[in-house]
């Protein structure tokens, strides 16, 4: 089973406001207003992300391919402002808000005997004529879950890169045991 960390999204909370217009006008070629959207788009090259970044004095970072890079992201984001001369006080408080990852379970899933198994709880959605995929919502790591036919899975809502892996594992152990992950 290969497991790929997809996204790593971060916020940070600054104790102060920013002045959007005077952003954009120090990197025009960095930065873009989106119609009605509240805030400001930041493109940075490396690492390869995106800022959000609002009036309020947060900013989200998204791209990251790691915990470590979404916050090397947000620091250096932090001191490209400083030197195009917009007023950054202080350091961040930055926390992972949510970890996206992808894994291959190496065989299909039957997912209308995954659906119907009792031993899986109520925590499943699948409607598929709306959508290919069984959505879980897992507990303990909270995390969700889209589970394709194919074995594939993605899962969304981790704080912690370890979450990812447990939640992945239970769920390879906990499909093995409902016999609808087959092995090709």
């Amino acid at each position: 089973m290969s497991v790929q960390i997809q996204n790593v999204v971060a916020s940070a909370a600054f104790n102060q406001t920013f002045d959007l217009t005077a952003i954009a006008n120090a990197f025009p070629r960095d930065t873009e207003f989106k119609g009605r959207f509240p805030g400001l788009v930041f493109k940075l090259k490396k690492p390869k992300t995106t800022m959000l970044i609002f009036k309020t004095g947060k900013m989200i970072c998204t791209g990251g391919k790691g915990e470590d890079e979404a916050r090397r992201a947000i620091l250096g984001a932090v001191r490209k402002l400083r030197k195009g001369g917009i007023n950054v006080a202080g350091k961040p408080e930055i926390k992972i808000t949510n970890i996206v990852a992808s894994a291959i379970l190496n065989g299909v899933i039957d997912l209308d005997k995954l659906y119907s198994s009792e031993g899986m709880g109520g925590n499943i959605l699948f409607e598929p004529e709306q959508f290919p995929a069984l959505i879980y919502r897992w507990e303990s790591p909270k995390v969700i879950f889209l589970v394709f036919s194919t074995g594939k899975i993605v899962c969304v809502g981790a704080k912690k890169k370890e979450d990812i892996y447990e939640a992945i594992e239970n769920l390879r152990r906990k499909l093995e045991e409902s016999e609808v992950l087959i092995r090709s």
